[in-house]
């Protein structure tokens, strides 16, 4: 099945590119959420008269990334966690964890954006990257304390 991507999406393409996926892909996931079109003749004449607007839009999108991953370089947040033997954590510290501590510093993110391997099982300091485009990226510290 062939697409026009309206949006970025990761590991498909860019906007405005036209791309072949799988038609369940297409059907279920990028046409109801508006990422796609169908490339029809219609659509694809339409969609090089508003390639521009699309653009300037990405431009704009990539630059607010741009602000925001400038404004969390550096930073740290801190969560307490209880702890048993050998400073291990009575549970973990996930991405939902990372991303309500960042909420009480007024910085509000989409947990997608952030990237943890692995939930976090032990007491210390980890960087952890916030990931907004495939060059867009910063890292923040996250210290785990030990209740």
């Amino acid at each position: 099945m062939d697409v026009i991507l309206t949006k970025d999406v990761d590991k498909v393409g860019r906007a405005g590119e036209v791309v072949s996926v799988k038609p369940g892909f297409g059907r279920n996931y990028l046409l109801p959420r508006g990422l796609a079109l169908v490339a029809n003749r219609g659509n694809i004449a339409e969609h090089e008269h508003h390639r521009r607007a699309i653009a300037r839009e990405q431009e704009l999108i990539r630059a607010q990334y741009q602000a925001l991953a400038n404004q969390l370089r550096g930073t740290s947040v801190s969560i307490a966690r209880k702890v048993g033997k050998d400073d291990k954590l009575f549970g973990s510290v996930g991405v939902r964890d990372i991303v309500e501590a960042l909420e009480t510093q007024k910085v509000s993110l989409d947990k997608r954006l952030v990237h943890l391997a692995d939930p976090i099982r032990a007491v210390g300091v980890y960087e952890v990257p916030v990931r907004f485009a495939a060059d867009i990226e910063a890292l923040i510290k996250v210290n785990v304390i030990g209740i």
